[in-house]
């Protein structure tokens, strides 16, 4: 299991790496799970941009937690676009470098959202905890792996997943509210780097009993290990997690990739390329698209973070930042 998972990993690595003298060059920052889709996604969009333009072009890919690829990106990696799962990780390339505008969202569709995905819990074989929806969650003999909420975009959703869920059951108490999100925290084994580590803790090192992640990315593993050896819950409520997308203004004018980079993203929104999305188990906007794959994608509760925190930057500065709710909740475990 090891070897196919860590091969199905490294070959996708190594299809997204130049190995011809292509007449052009793009590199992709992205989150951490996405090295399969892009891999996918570049095959694709190379001979979409041949086709049209009669060039060939090489993809590189970086990967890690959104907010690790977002400093980067300002400390001097030269990226044309980054395909990000968390809004505040685009806004701060505009906040601490001024290296995209800051009316980035409003150039492409869906708030610069090509797709979409929610929070859902992969289990072992069977459901052995019977996990159904988060009050499960905190049962005394389980143990959740999932994504650091400071240094993940995956966890943060994760963390107002379940923020979310708490609201919504237990409405204006707060002490109930945070009583929750506590014991929810103590329950935590490992509190991984980024999303694909939080994978890797679970399905290669067998830790834990719940993965709490994208679900797109339990899906894709369910997918994967065909004999049932893992199964997928999708709570009742969950957080609409968005995937914003950027071309860097002040990079694609040193590397003079501007049109490819605006194409490359443009393109995400295609029909084809948007069935490419749901085939890795993202939810799309495109009408027809959606309704081919209605039946994968059950109906949930999608609670925005306005409605959650009061809006991004008011979720960073309350249970994020430094002795923030998040530290607080924790010194409660």
């Amino acid at each position: 299991m090891k070897t196919l998972f860590r091969g199905i990993a490294l070959a996708a690595l190594a299809a997204a790496q130049p190995v011809w003298a292509a007449d052009r060059e793009l590199l992709n920052t992205s989150y951490d799970i996405a090295r399969e889709l892009f891999a996918a996604y570049n095959e694709q969009f190379q001979e979409y941009w041949q086709e049209k333009n009669g060039e060939t072009v090489a993809i590189d890919q970086s990967h890690a937690g959104s907010s690790k690829q977002a400093q980067a990106i300002i400390q001097g990696l030269k990226a044309d676009v980054a395909t990000f799962n968390q809004v505040t990780d685009i806004n701060i390339l505009h906040e601490r470098g001024n290296l995209i505008p800051e009316n980035w969202a409003e150039r492409l569709p869906n708030n610069s959202s090509p797709y979409y995905s929610t929070m859902a819990f992969l289990v072992r074989k069977g459901n052995p905890k019977n996990v159904d929806n988060w009050e499960d969650l905190i049962g005394d003999d389980i143990e959740l792996i999932m994504p650091n909420p400071k240094t993940s975009g995956n966890g943060r959703y994760t963390y107002l997943a379940a923020l979310g869920y708490a609201k919504d059951r237990f409405g204006d108490d707060q002490e109930a509210i945070d009583t929750f999100m506590a014991d929810l925290l103590r329950h935590v084994k490992v509190f991984d780097s980024g999303g694909r580590g939080a994978t890797t803790t679970f399905v290669e090192r067998g830790i834990g009993d719940v993965l709490l992640t994208f679900e797109s990315e339990v899906l894709n593993l369910a997918d994967r290990f065909e004999n049932g050896e893992y199964e997928v819950v999708t709570p009742k409520v969950s957080f609409l997690a968005e995937f914003p997308v950027t071309w860097i203004d002040e990079y694609v004018k040193q590397n003079g990739t501007e049109e490819l980079a605006k194409t490359y993203l443009e393109h995400l929104y295609s029909e084809e390329a948007q069935r490419l999305l749901a085939g890795f188990n993202y939810r799309v906007h495109n009408e027809t698209v959606k309704a081919e794959t209605a039946d994968r994608f059950p109906e949930v509760k999608l609670v925005t973070v306005e409605e959650i925190a009061g809006g991004w930057e008011a979720a960073m500065q309350t249970h994020f930042a430094s002795g923030g709710k998040l530290d607080q909740l924790q010194r409660r475990r």
